[in-house]
């Protein structure tokens, strides 16, 4: 039997939204996930301090949001994008995912926690993700720097 539950939110500044739980009938935790594809604005950059002060950054700023009496101020950040390859005009994937822990139980497809964390991502992403020094964010992985069209015969 499945327990667990997603609710898709949509997109924010070509970010893919949603959050979800593992088990809805012992609710413990609430996992809010960010998805999109990232480029790159200059190669000289290390890659790897940039995540690593992203990754802080949404801290912090969780730290300071009041997400009201159902959440606990504790929370863990996955911040997930390949350094290896990053270059310029080439897109790499990134997955964020932010664990909340719950101080109270409540019904996690309700409006008002809906609304809330709809409200905490779109914030998070203005306030974390969309300096535009760190990436471009991109709803897919192609791109056409000149758009043609194809004919098939």
């Amino acid at each position: 039997m499945k327990i667990g539950k997603y609710i898709p939110l949509g997109d924010h500044k070509d970010v893919k939204v949603g959050y979800g739980t593992v088990d809805f009938k012992n609710l413990k935790t609430v996992y809010v996930k960010m998805n999109a594809w990232v480029e790159p604005d200059n190669e000289n950059e290390d890659f790897d301090k940039t995540i690593s002060r992203t990754r802080k950054k949404i801290k912090d700023f969780i730290r300071e949001y009041n997400l009201g009496e159902n959440f606990k101020k504790e929370s863990i950040v996955d911040l997930d994008i390949r350094t290896k390859g990053i270059k310029l005009n080439k897109r790499s994937f990134m997955n964020l995912e932010i664990t909340l822990f719950v101080d109270k139980f409540f019904d996690v497809k309700g409006n008002s926690i809906k609304n809330l964390l709809k409200k905490f991502i779109h914030e998070s992403i203005d306030t974390c993700l969309a300096d535009k020094t760190l990436f471009n964010f991109n709803k897919t992985k192609i791109w056409f720097k000149y758009p043609c069209i194809y004919m098939v015969y």
